[in-house]
């Protein structure tokens, strides 16, 4: 940039103002010029920045920026609302009045940098996820260098993770060539007719992922591992903005059913010659070559048998790892919260303990108390009888200076409030062994939903009582036969949900009724809080949706809360508005059938179904 002369340094400003781009002409720690482009990008006027140093508004990073020489790098700069807007800026050294100035233009890179903090993000949990799942899978990023790569991956291919992360050709070492992966492909690197020809025709579109491919592919005997064959699919990965900025890929080992196939291949072809050897005989013979089709015929019959079922086989192992990985995932989930369980049920007995002898030492040291003031009445009355005047004045004096009526009283209040406190211990440790009921067998129980809602309530009390007041509309409602400890977990979810509900800065309430019905009971749970929008009511039972910050909700707690409810053969339907509130609503029945009464009821059930 051209020295600015003072003699023009108002033509200088003017001519500034019209670029488009933002423009500041900086001298030490302070900002001298801001032009209109940039003025209007972080939402100042003009007249705001009088008086104030670069430090005050833009923070230390410019002021370590502008102190150098030639510099450009990315700045954030504090908006009023407590966000940053992103420049790009570049600085160049200069003149101003015969002073040394710096001139920065400012590229505004804020929708950039939101992009790339949403994309670290995702691949942090994308990494998360990989590594839990179990078939083998592996990523690649923009340069087509594997980014990910899991233990089922290594165990598949024989190739360690930190020999294959960061390279473009880890999969030389199994006979895959820099860009034959299908992961290249849906990244758009390779053409399909280069692909066709790699998987031999064994290459198709998914047609469950948009814009994903699956194929077969063959991986000869290297190291240690056999010759096996994989079944690959591969899909994008966007970015916010749908802007496709990696692809993931998964492998599955199919040699035992290639195998099979091969033994059906083979079994034709063993077909297909005996029909030749037979049409060469029966060309003297009419009757033997009608007996050979129809033998061809029902061998051809029985294949055709082999490898609908063949198919068949393989579609219920595709469903059969869906739903494993999805029973893990809940598995993990009940396993966490059986551990709690069992955690409160041992702090509940060690403190029951300690209570118990407290509790029967306390009335006993009631009697003794009785006593003691019973004997001290009788003191106080033969004083009178005392010869010595100044042994009574003695006493007395003693008497009034321990304020003896007060401390008779006092002392009977204090026993009162400590066996109060006493008492509320012992409620609140029957409270968690009833939320618990790790005493209880696992087996179906007949129980009071009422009681189990009350020792709920006192578990959750910390997280209600400073957001909500909990109102009981409780209806006349029969045992029912159920999983107590599972139905707790049910009513903990939706009530801690509730209280979640409340906006900050306003006491709201939680109503619980319970009615019965028609065989049935039902149970809402019932808030004034934030309410729902329409979206996000349709998501609440999908299994890791959350609506609370990350490392705050595991996005599990509805999903399992739907699966409880459904292995009880009930149902669970939710309201809500938003800024109204939500209602929850359980429907029971008093009795199971056969069938559930003799299932499992440590086998968790899933959410395949929604309300």
């Amino acid at each position: 940039m051209d020295t600015l002369q003072a003699g023009d340094s108002r033509q200088s400003f003017l001519l500034l103002d019209l670029i488009e781009v933002g423009v500041l002409v900086i001298e030490g720690e302070s900002l001298l010029f801001a032009n209109s482009a940039f003025l209007r990008t972080v939402g100042l006027e003009r007249s705001a920045l009088q008086g104030h140093g670069l430090r005050e508004l833009a923070g230390e990073s410019w002021i370590d920026f502008t102190l150098g020489q030639s510099w450009a790098d990315a700045l954030p700069w504090p908006m009023a609302d407590g966000s940053d807007r992103w420049f790009e800026v570049s600085l160049q050294p200069s003149q101003f009045g015969g002073r040394p100035v710096q001139i920065a233009t400012c590229t505004d890179v804020t929708t950039r940098m939101r992009a790339e903090s949403a994309e670290a993000s995702m691949l942090q949990m994308l990494t998360e996820i990989i590594e839990s799942y179990p078939v083998g899978t592996f990523v690649l990023d923009r340069e087509h260098r594997i980014s990910h790569c899991n233990r089922a991956c290594e165990i598949i291919t024989g190739l360690s993770a930190n020999d294959i992360i960061g390279r473009d050709d880890a999969g030389l070492a199994l006979g895959v060539a820099r860009g034959e992966w299908l992961a290249d492909k849906v990244m758009g690197s390779v053409d399909e007719a280069s692909l066709r020809q790699r998987y031999q025709g064994r290459f198709w579109p998914s047609p469950t992922a948009e814009g994903g491919y699956e194929a077969e592919m063959f991986f000869p005997a290297h190291g240690k591992q056999s010759a096996r064959w994989l079944h690959a699919a591969a899909a994008p990965l966007r970015d916010a903005t749908g802007q496709i900025v990696g692809a993931i890929e998964t492998l599955i080992d199919i040699t035992a059913r290639k195998a099979v196939e091969a033994e059906l291949q083979n079994a034709h072809q063993a077909a297909e010659s005996l029909v030749a050897e037979r049409t060469r005989e029966l060309q003297s013979a009419k009757s033997e070559l009608e007996r050979d089709i129809a033998r061809r015929e029902e061998l051809e019959l029985t294949m055709h048998e082999h490898l609908r079922e063949v198919t068949r086989l393989n579609s219920e192992l595709h469903l059969a790892q869906d739903q494993l990985i999805q029973s893990q995932q809940q598995l993990v989930q009940n396993e966490k919260l059986a551990s709690i369980g069992q955690l409160a049920a041992g702090v509940a007995h060690e403190i029951n303990n300690p209570i118990g002898y407290v509790f029967s030492n306390f009335g006993s040291l009631q009697l003794y108390l009785d006593d003691l003031l019973g004997l001290l009445d009788a003191y106080v009355a033969a004083e009178g009888m005392i010869g010595d005047e100044a042994l009574r004045a003695s006493l007395a004096a003693l008497r009034e200076k321990i304020d003896l009526a007060y401390l008779k009283e006092d002392v009977l209040d204090l026993m009162r409030e400590s066996r109060e406190g006493i008492e509320r211990v012992r409620k609140i440790v029957q409270d968690l062994k009833d939320f618990s009921h790790v005493d209880a067998s696992a087996d179906w129980q007949w129980v009071d939903l009422h009681r189990g809602l009350e020792s709920t309530l006192n578990v959750v009390n910390n997280e209600i009582k400073y957001k909500a007041d909990v109102i009981r509309d409780y209806g006349v409602l029969p045992q029912i036969q159920c999983l107590p400890s599972q139905l707790n977990q049910v009513f903990m979810n939706l009530l801690v949900n509730a209280a979640h509900a409340m906006p900050e800065g306003r006491r709201g309430s939680i109503t619980v009724r319970s009615r019965a019905e028609d065989g049935q009971v039902r149970v809402e749970i019932e808030d004034n809080g934030s309410g729902m929008a329409p979206e996000v009511m349709q998501r609440i039972f999908d299994p890791f949706f959350t609506t609370k910050p990350v490392g705050k909700g595991t996005g599990l707690g509805l999903s399992l809360s739907f699966g409880i409810i459904r292995k009880h053969h009930g149902r669970i339907e939710v309201s809500s508005t938003p800024g109204v509130g939500t209602c929850f609503t359980l429907h029971l029945p008093v009795q199971q059938t056969g069938d559930a009464a003799d299932s499992d009821p440590d086998i968790p059930t899933g959410a395949e179904e929604r309300p």
